[in-house]
């Protein structure tokens, strides 16, 4: 016979750093015992994003589908559980015979049927096995999800009150333009000016006018995202949103868990984790196919005929085993054993891959926001400055003490300075989102410490690969965590 094939074995994610590279930079500090990111969006102090958020939760469609998914999963786990116990069959019949001109007989049976098949190689409890993996990955699927779609209410809210700040900031700056154009006017009419000067100061005035659409337009759109996002009607959330309100700045002291625990408590390197070991549950159940099955069945019955009849009735049983095996299939069953590794090694890459993104994607969030502080801080600086001068050009103005240039020049300096505090103050924001998000949203530190099987994310998943070969009756090894394993949920 052909020895079981065995995959390759395959190197294990790198370990989780002791700290944040980029921790220093965006001035933040790694999270103490009381630091908890259940329910994030509250750091924010915006009660109508929390509103927004929490109605998503509810009613999002998205949100519905994982739900949806979770209870197929469960459903499949329930099947390959049932496939475990002893399956008991309950039957009765009656018939009537009559043949002739004789008198009709009447035949009468009851009974029931028990039949177990003892899982002597492994298969229906790696099945199992396999089922509740898949049922805890959709589980934490549905938590990634959710914060999915918190992440994206959170995005497009700040996006929309960005838009609408620098809507404001753009009007204000067309309402000194037309200032501006008015005096421009008075002075080419008193002969201080010439056409000239008219005919730019009517053009930066048009110029300020066009910035104003693209942002109203932007403004809606969002409007638009948030109400699918919510489940609301466009005309339900544009009425809703309306009113300008500030940009949500996240609170002063922003809680950043370790690496070790962001990886134990993003969904998705957790979904991976089960994804794998529901694959590796896989490879167990194809080799145990390869195996006879046994059968144990029996049954107990009575059968008379007619009621009242003179012959009684009689006791039934009967007891049957059996073995069946497959004698020749072409190599099929082996090839399914292959497949099923196939299946483990592309399980192995993705679980690596996310654990890798889950780093990546926490210290770009806090390089963007050590990056946007700095900016946000220069561009308040310029912001007073130009401001500064954009008044006293107005007043020089006024008096003939400065041209015309002079005027133009520090009121589009003004404009481009408070229009990039306020995007920059949107992106600020945006990136405490991205932040919270690649940290794994909707953690405390208690489920951390308590969880039970969820997601090692330094697992050695090298210990994996050697096991993937499939040995007769043997159960599926699940992935070993490096450290203390949790659960942990978004909360809704």
């Amino acid at each position: 016979m052909l020895p079981t094939p065995k995959a390759p074995a395959t190197a294990p994610p790198p370990a989780p750093p002791a700290a944040w590279s980029g921790a220093a930079d965006a001035a933040l500090a790694q999270a103490g015992q009381g630091a908890s990111l259940s329910a994030w969006w509250q750091r924010f102090g915006d009660e109508r994003l929390v509103g927004l958020i929490e109605q998503a939760l509810r009613v999002n469609h998205t949100v519905a589908g994982a739900r949806a998914a979770l209870l197929q999963a469960r459903a499949t786990r329930d099947a390959a559980a049932a496939g475990l116990g002893v399956n008991v069959s309950l039957s009765a019949s009656a018939q009537q015979n009559k043949v002739g001109t004789t008198a009709a007989t009447e035949t009468y049976n009851a009974g029931f049927t028990a039949a177990w098949e003892p899982d002597v190689f492994g298969l229906r409890r790696n099945a199992l096995a396999a089922g509740e993996a898949e049922l805890r990955a959709s589980e934490v699927s549905l938590a990634d999800v959710q914060l999915a779609v918190a992440a994206e209410v959170a995005l497009d809210y700040i996006a929309l009150r960005g838009a609408q700040a620098r809507l404001a900031i753009a009007r204000d700056n067309l309402a000194n333009q037309l200032e501006t154009l008015q005096i421009t006017d008075w002075r080419v009419q008193a002969g201080a000016l010439t056409a000239l000067e008219g005919e730019q100061a009517r053009a930066a005035s048009e110029q300020a006018a066009a910035q104003l659409p693209p942002l109203a337009t932007s403004a809606a759109q969002l409007a638009h995202a948030l109400a699918l996002l919510c489940g609301a009607t466009p005309e339900a959330m544009a009425a809703l949103l309306t009113q300008p309100a500030a940009v949500p700045q996240a609170g002063a002291e922003l809680v950043l868990s370790l690496p070790a625990d962001t990886l134990r408590q993003r969904p998705d390197v957790r979904a991976a984790e089960h994804r794998l070991n529901a694959a590796l549950a896989r490879v167990s159940q194809a080799d145990a196919a390869r195996y006879p099955a046994f059968r144990l069945e029996g049954s107990i019955g009575l059968r008379g005929l007619g009621i009242g009849s003179s012959n009684g009735t009689d006791l039934l049983r009967a007891l049957l085993a059996s073995v069946t095996g497959q004698a020749f299939d072409g190599g099929a069953a082996r090839a399914q054993v292959r497949l099923q590794q196939g299946v483990l090694a592309q399980s192995e890459a993705a679980y690596r891959g996310v654990v890798l993104t889950a780093l990546q994607e926490v210290e770009d969030a806090l390089s963007a926001i050590g990056g946007e502080r700095e900016r946000l801080r220069r561009l308040g600086n310029a912001a007073d400055a130009a401001g500064n001068a954009a008044l006293l050009a107005r007043q020089r103005y006024s008096s003939g003490l400065v041209d015309f240039q002079t005027v133009l020049e520090t009121q589009r300096s003004l404009y481009a300075s408070q229009d990039g505090v306020a995007s920059t103050a949107a992106a600020l924001s945006a990136d405490h989102v991205r932040l919270y998000k690649a940290l794994g949203g909707g953690w405390t530190p208690d489920s951390v410490a308590d969880g039970a099987t969820a997601g090692g994310a330094a697992a050695n998943v090298a210990g994996a690969g050697a096991a993937k070969s499939a040995n007769a009756g043997a159960a599926s090894t699940p992935v070993a965590p490096v450290s203390a394993a949790s659960t942990s949920r978004v909360s809704p």
